[in-house]
């Protein structure tokens, strides 16, 4: 297709396409398309202009390459990609509004003033109606100052005033509707299912297979820590399972045969057969709108005491407009005050902040699951980092394996790949990459395979025992012995590695040698979070003490524990937060969960087991550890923005009040500093908290 490059700076190219505009769907399909390439880290497609604004990072030549192979009839879009699409609702809100404004000022033009006169009348009605609900609840809200305010305007004849007035409040509530349901839907999208592949259940043979592959019918095998990708119906296995993504709540659910389970739930224990009775396209994404709307975690503890006086400040302003009156006997004054009040632009303003945070949050490759974590992030003090994984790179690597039974270490590879592929873990990932990169098939050689937390995998292979994991399980909890003509070379296994062991019939077979280094942005996020404020940094790992001290020194960790176990991460996360300290905790693996779910706020790396990213309240990017410094940042930032905005708006419309009373602001005039310095605060809370892009101005086209 046809385009040209309409500005361009290094790195960023904004770029036409030859048609007037695209539909949504085109638009939908060219955005895919475009994210689809490594080398494209950001692209944003314009329906109404044909524009594309691309952020990339190959070469420019092979961004060329790409808009000129561009053919909408060979891109494969997912069903759910264009269900999880804000474009028809963004189209929808805009003609809302341009219909609203078109409306105000086009029948001032062409309507005589008796019928504008009735259809403000008829207009006022809806709002007095709606503030007069409130009084059987009795409370004292907004509503019913709107509808006073109003009321009062039509009944002293002035018909300009409420109609001024009823058209800001029309705007401001779209505003509001349109930037929220954006936010939710920007959140969801992220949380949204992506899952790539799974194990379907062919009689007794699990085969993986892509998730895109699995079609009504099928039957897939789930094993515990892995997300639940379709639903469907349990036709074996017994498993607990955590349905916060559709919930809310927490607490794990049994499921059993005959249960129906929901695609984006976790297998927190056990393991299930179930039979698919969906696919993606299913309405999942309208699912996660429906509990993030519904969940209070949306507000942080400021936002809510904010909203709580804003209501509580409603009595007064009608006090203060009934003192007026008895005081100055002046209808016009007790009218201009009815027409300021601190709730609406407090109620406005405060969540539309969040969500805005929470949406920027997204554009950072962070997912926050509510307000109330960025607030937690904002006070904390107190960091725990898992080690492997999260301040070690995501995709630590095998080494060596050292045999020692006398089997070949290729065949000792393929068994222990051939356990390992069946749960998520970084280490886990290695093993199975090690025995992809030399061609090493494992076939399903054994029988069903038990996972325990932390420890290790058991099953058992060609009637042999089988065992895989760390040295606490193998050696003290299984009582696996080493050769005693192989204890020397035992010994001197090189430290520098993590060592994962493997045994059978109770003998140790292998040691498998991992090399798990420290990602490159480990210790500036450290210092950086430091200068940011976090007293205490700590590292909790269940690796040896020798090679948790050597991390620890490298990056700058205040404090370290070595060889812990799930329950003692937890642990040592509740006694911070009993010592009165602000914690958040750090991991990937099926062993952070415990810890995630105690912390005040739990951060999960993307690329780490589906429990933990379940579990936990933020989840970031595995490849840039410093997206952490990113949110710490984003965080204080909304906390200085919320209290900016409680404090500009009472000052301004204390302001407001103290002219009214002083006869200075007609209430007409009144009603339009209000309503539209509400509206201003609104669209400035949804301006981005950190530092925004720029255009260039080049020109030129495609060739």
């Amino acid at each position: 297709m046809k385009a040209v490059i309409k500005h361009e700076i290094p790195g960023r190219m904004r770029v036409h396409f030859n048609k007037r505009r695209f539909t949504f769907k085109e638009a939908d399909t060219l955005q895919y398309y475009l994210l689809g390439f490594d080398g494209i880290k950001k692209a944003v497609v314009y329906e109404r202009t044909a524009d594309a604004v691309i952020n990339y990072s190959c070469k420019r030549s092979k961004l060329l390459e790409i808009i000129r192979n561009y053919s909408p009839e060979h891109v494969n879009v997912p069903d759910s990609y264009y269900e999880s699409s804000s474009r028809e609702l963004n189209a929808k809100y805009y003609e809302k509004i341009e219909m609203r404004v078109v409306w105000h000022y086009g029948k001032k033009m062409f309507i005589p003033v008796p019928i504008r006169t009735v259809l403000t009348c008829a207009k006022a009605l809806k709002y007095v109606w709606r503030g007069l609900k409130t009084i059987p609840d009795k409370k004292i809200e907004v509503e019913l100052l709107d509808a006073v305010a109003i009321g009062a305007s039509v009944l002293t004849g002035d018909f300009s005033t409420a109609s001024s007035v009823m058209f800001l409040l029309d705007v401001g509530d779209c505003l509001e509707e349109w930037t929220h349901k954006q936010c939710v839907d920007d959140l969801a999208r992220q949380m949204s299912l992506n899952v790539n592949t799974v194990w379907k259940v062919e009689g007794d043979v699990e085969t993986p297979v892509s998730a895109d592959k699995i079609a009504i019918g099928d039957t897939v095998m789930v094993r515990m820590g892995n997300i639940i990708p379709f639903d469907g119906i349990v036709v074996s296995g017994d498993a607990m399972v955590n349905q916060a993504s559709m919930t809310g709540e927490a607490i794990p659910v049994r499921k059993e045969d005959g249960s129906s389970v929901f695609a984006g739930t976790v297998v927190e224990e056990g393991e299930i057969t179930l039979r698919v009775k969906a696919v993606s396209g299913s309405g999942r994404f309208d699912k996660i709108v429906r509990m993030i709307e519904e969940s209070e975690k949306l507000k942080s503890g400021l936002e809510s005491r904010a909203e709580g006086l804003a209501d509580g400040l409603v009595p007064y302003t009608f006090a203060g407009a009934a003192l007026t009156y008895l005081f100055t006997g002046n209808v016009t004054k007790a009218v201009s005050v009815l027409m300021v009040d601190y709730s609406c632009a407090l109620k406005l303003a405060m969540p539309l902040s969040v969500l805005s945070a929470i949406r920027e949050a997204g554009d950072h490759g962070i997912t926050v699951k509510g307000g109330r974590f960025l607030e937690s992030v904002s006070e904390a003090d107190v960091v725990v980092f898992d080690k492997t994984g999260t301040l070690t790179k995501a995709c630590p690597v095998v080494k060596e394996v050292v045999s020692f039974n006398g089997e070949d270490p290729d065949e000792l590879l393929r068994e222990a790949a051939c356990l390992e592929e069946h749960f998520p873990h970084s280490i886990a990932n290695a093993v199975v990459v090690a025995a992809a990169d030399k061609g090493l098939d494992h076939e399903e050689i054994h029988t069903k395979v038990d996972y325990i937390v932390a420890h290790g995998i058991s099953t058992t292979i060609d009637g042999v025992r089988a065992l895989i994991g760390s040295y606490h399980f193998i050696f003290e909890d299984e009582g696996v012995t080493i050769p005693e003509s192989e204890m020397k070379r035992f010994e001197d296994l090189p430290a520098e590695y993590s060592h994962l062991y493997y045994a059978k019939n109770d003998k140790l077979a292998a040691v498998i040698l991992i090399e798990d280094p420290i990602r490159e942005d480990s210790k500036d996020t450290i210092d950086r979070l430091h200068k940011a404020g976090l007293s205490k940094i700590v590292m909790m790992t269940g690796d040896s003490k020798r090679t948790a001290e050597k991390i620890a020194k490298e990056v700058g960790i205040d404090e370290f524990h070595a060889e812990v176990l799930p329950e003692e991460k937890a642990a040592f996360v509740e006694k911070q937060r009993q010592e009165g300290c602000k914690v958040i905790m750090i991991g990937d693996g099926i062993n952070d969960s415990p810890a995630l779910s105690a912390a005040d706020t739990g951060i999960a790396i993307s690329e780490g087991a589906d429990i933990a990213r379940q579990i936990a309240d933020i989840t970031i990017g595995s490849d840039d550890l410093g997206s952490i410094v990113t949110l710490k940042e984003l965080s204080d930032c909304l906390m200085d923005r919320i209290r900016f905005n409680y404090r500009t708006i009472v000052g301004f419309n204390t302001g407001l009040i103290v002219l009214s009373l002083m006869g200075v602001l007609s209430p007409s005039a009144s009603a339009l500093l209000h309503n539209t310095s509400t509206i201003m605060i609104g669209i400035n809370s949804t301006k981005k908290l950190l530092a925004n892009d720029h255009y260039g101005q080049e020109t030129n086209e495609v060739r």
